[in-house]
């Protein structure tokens, strides 16, 4: 019974920080850089007149960022050797995004302790009462077409880690490592380069802020329904302006490719003439 009271007592911590955390946020200029609800990042000075990012006021996402490695830690150990092996990488912390309510944190404690909810003894799908916010129908996951559910990639013992395929723990901050177990191909192309984004020096050996997986996909939802797409929409931005001396567009509408009329076009309406 008093294990129950001083759980009811988190609890309502809890909520009461989700409050008034809800509230600040309603004082601040908030955009996202990657997942809307999943990557938000406050503007700020990061000197006199110059913000850590720039914020659509289209779409509010991210336009560009003041300083790259703003708010990053180093990315850490990594099994397989790649580009991060020879370079400074870093990330966004992936924690303090997914517990910036601070439900994770302390809910865990009051909830998952393994005596309010005692630790589970199947992995098979069951259905849920709680965090129905986060996955809505327990019992049709939008996310491995029924060969997995929450277990295979959260710990039943520390809900504030993933696991691997042998149980051991891995850091919220690090996803790919949970996500390569199954997706290979797309974990090498992510360590070459090729899947996911990166900015920073362009040098080789450069430092670097790599995106992590979830920072992009959602994991409780990325088939989508009847999209079956791992990558949400996103409103897309202004097409630019025209550029200086031009009055269309119509450089843009040639169909027939290597038809050179276009940049004709471009160059009489810029310079005067075609022939430079």
């Amino acid at each position: 019974m008093k294990h129950r009271i001083q759980s009811s007592i988190l609890a309502t911590i809890c909520l009461t920080l989700w409050a008034g955390i809800s509230y600040a946020a309603e004082e601040e200029t908030v955009c996202f850089e990657s997942r809307k609800g999943s990557s938000e990042v406050v503007q700020r000075e990061i000197r006199p007149g110059w913000p850590n990012v720039k914020c659509s006021e289209r779409t509010n996402g991210v336009l560009w960022w003041g300083d790259p490695f703003d708010g990053t830690v180093p990315m850490g150990d990594m099994p397989v050797e790649a580009d991060y092996s020879h370079a400074e990488a870093v990330v966004k912390p992936r924690d303090q995004q997914i517990d910036k309510n601070k439900l994770l944190s302390i809910c865990t404690t009051a909830c998952h302790d393994g005596k309010y909810v005692p630790v589970p003894t199947s992995l098979e799908p069951r259905p849920l009462k709680m965090h129905q916010d986060i996955v809505p129908d327990s019992m049709d996951l939008q996310h491995g077409r029924g060969a997995i559910w929450c277990l295979s990639c959260h710990s039943a013992k520390k809900r504030d880690k993933l696991i691997d395929h042998f149980g051991n723990p891995i850091s919220f901050n690090q996803p790919q490592k949970l996500c390569g177990k199954c997706h290979g191909q797309v974990y090498r192309d992510w360590r070459d380069g090729i899947h996911g984004k990166r900015i920073g020096m362009w040098k080789t050996g450069g430092k670097k802020r790599w995106w992590t997986c979830t920072e992009c996909h959602n994991p409780h939802d990325v088939q989508q329904g009847i999209r079956d797409s791992g990558f949400a929409q996103l409103q897309p931005e202004a097409a630019p302006a025209v550029p200086k001396g031009m009055s269309n567009t119509d450089h843009e509408k040639h169909a027939e490719h290597g038809d050179p009329s276009w940049w004709k076009d471009a160059l009489n309406a810029i310079f005067g003439g075609g022939d430079h």
